[in-house]
């Protein structure tokens, strides 16, 4: 078994999804393993990771339409709201996602399904520089 891990720093535009799939599989092809698993983990409380359909944008913008309904900004509840009225939503938008990811890796290519791809999800209205740790486990 090799093994290779690297960091990937993704720009966001604000509060959205913004996807990477090219980059990951630029990097695990360039490990020149054939099988294995691949993990990615985001460094971050605010953004989050998704795989996701990258066909049709109006699934993008449908999910932050049901996200601004179920977590609203400014929402009285909270407390923390340290950075502004966006903080505390974007941790709870990012406790109900993900922070990490496990792809298989199958004669050399991830094994997405045809519409999927893979996504920083950023919580907050403004963008944000985020570091997404990608780790191949493999032969």
């Amino acid at each position: 078994m090799k093994q290779a891990h690297s960091v990937i720093g993704i720009t966001t535009r604000g509060r959205g999804l913004t996807e990477f799939t090219p980059a990951v599989a630029d990097w695990v092809r360039g490990q020149g393993l054939r099988n294995g698993l691949l993990t990615l983990f985001i460094r971050h409380t605010s953004a989050s990771l998704l795989i996701q359909e990258n066909a049709d944008p109006d699934v993008r913008a449908d999910l932050e339409r049901f996200f601004a309904r179920l977590v609203r900004d400014g929402d009285p509840l909270f407390e923390h709201t340290m950075e502004g009225p966006d903080d505390m939503p974007a941790h709870v938008r990012c406790a109900l996602t993900q922070t990490q990811l496990a792809l298989p890796l199958i004669d050399g290519a991830l094994a997405l399904g045809t519409w999927q791809g893979i996504y920083v999800y950023e919580h907050r209205l403004r963008g944000a520089r985020r570091e997404v740790v990608l780790h191949l486990l493999g032969e």
